[in-house]
């Protein structure tokens, strides 16, 4: 008696290729109505999460929007660039602590988050809300 092997290689389908972007569309849209929530945290002034197809702000003062995008990008830039150079391997998230204005900026998935906070702010509780 010969055995059949059986053959566990699954062609691609429409179907298989579409999944991760629904996932990644889906992880995008939770973090934007966890963000939403954390916008009404105690001491947060706002956020910008952005990818490479969209970008989403929320801040309570519109008109320095031109600065704390260039300071969420310059902090995950120099965050990438300080781990790689250090060889530390992937950062989870980075805190820079300014005179008056603190701000958290992490990576999830293809998503870059920072997070605009007073200094009194709860940073470990936003921590929690943005765990997956």
């Amino acid at each position: 008696m010969t055995k059949k092997k059986k053959s566990l290689e699954k062609t691609a389908t429409a179907e298989t290729l579409a999944q991760p972007i629904a996932i990644e569309t889906a992880t995008t849209e939770d973090l934007k109505t966890r963000l939403e929530e954390i916008k009404g945290y105690d001491g947060v002034i706002g956020y910008i999460l952005r990818n490479a197809t969209s970008a989403a702000i929320d801040l309570k003062d519109p008109t320095k929007l031109i600065e704390y995008a260039i300071l969420s990008s310059s902090a995950l830039d120099a965050a990438e660039e300080l781990s790689e150079l250090f060889s530390l391997g992937d950062f989870n998230n980075i805190l820079v602590e300014g005179r008056n204005v603190n701000v958290l900026s992490l990576t999830i998935g293809e998503n870059r988050i920072s997070i605009f906070l007073e200094k009194n702010a709860d940073v470990e509780k936003l921590l929690k809300k943005l765990q997956f």
